[in-house]
């Protein structure tokens, strides 16, 4: 069985030379996978941009309006990252239809993947850290609302604490938010997801992967999600210039086979999506957000 990957062309936008969010890992990311020999095929699947009312299960309207039609003042462009343009919605829009498509392809498949997503950090009624519409949440409210499920668990091992989906979630037992992050990162003021993991400083493979076994298994025992969303957030990366942990490339891949594996084989179906990663050397940037692809590729050989 083949690999769904979720990819649009509009991932990818102009930026100013020197903006600090590595706007073409995306563009990158599509080549290299396209280059790769994986274990199974990719059926790609292109997705149109989120609707407002699928934004709007977690959004306020007052925050979307003001997106979406240019009104956001500059202390919120400041907030966000970005300075506004049309072409900044639409690419937002699109990475949200792109995780909501993922989720879809998850449920039928087993397993799929976006290209990019994993917006975490983005509130409510605001932006924050390149984050401007949460996708994680989007898609988590969109499959509760058309009664795909009935629990979703959120696996979030980006860098950074997943802040905005936790607030976004607290009164929501539906949805249960895990974040295990570097302690000691963006952001300086901490959510309260259902179980956070802070992590020490330097943290590498072994201690790392440790940590993660120590908590997975028993989630999905006790939880019992009908799908996971997972975000494979790179920036643990030891290279990664916005993280402080110590994670190799390949440390990188076991993480994510873990992840994967452990969902299909309790028959749990997992949508991922990339999550943050910072490095000015875009290609090795795409190249580990690729492993998160490959490990996909690996577990829906075993189990497609």
């Amino acid at each position: 069985m083949a690999l769904t990957v979720i990819h649009h062309p509009g991932y990818t936008i102009d930026l100013p030379a020197n903006h600090p969010f590595p706007m073409e890992k995306f563009r990158v990311l599509r080549r290299l996978l396209g280059e790769q020999r994986l274990a199974c095929p990719i059926e790609w699947l292109t997705p149109a941009p989120a609707s407002f009312e699928s934004l709007a299960r977690v959004h306020t309207r007052g925050y979307l309006d003001a997106f979406l039609h240019g009104t956001l003042t500059r202390a919120a462009q400041r907030s966000s990252g970005f300075t506004w343009s049309p072409e900044l919605v639409e690419r937002v829009r699109l990475e949200a239809g792109g995780t909501l498509m993922t989720l879809e392809a998850a449920m039928a498949t087993g397993l799929a993947c976006n290209s990019a997503g994993g917006t975490h950090h983005a509130h409510a009624d605001a932006a924050s850290g390149y984050c401007l519409i949460n996708d994680l949440a989007v898609a988590a409210a969109h499959a509760l609302a058309k009664g795909w499920v009935d629990r979703v668990l959120i696996i979030d091992c980006d860098v950074h604490q997943g802040d905005g989906t936790a607030r976004l979630f607290a009164d929501t037992p539906d949805v249960f938010t895990f974040s295990m992050h570097a302690e000691r990162n963006f952001p300086a003021r901490k959510a309260k997801s259902d179980l956070d993991v802070a992590l020490p400083n330097g943290m590498a493979d072994d201690a790392y992967l440790a940590e993660l076994a120590s908590w997975v298994p028993g989630l999905l025992a006790t939880y019992q999600p009908d799908v996971v969303i997972y975000d494979a957030g790179v920036d643990v990366h030891s290279d990664d210039r916005l993280g402080y942990l110590a994670l190799s490339s390949d440390g990188l891949y076991a993480r994510d086979a873990y992840v994967l594996n452990h969902c299909r084989e309790a028959g749990i179906p997992v949508a991922a999506v990339i999550g943050g990663g910072y490095d000015r050397d875009i290609v090795a940037l795409a190249e580990r957000h690729a492993q998160l692809h490959r490990a996909a590729a690996d577990v829906q050989a075993r189990f497609g």
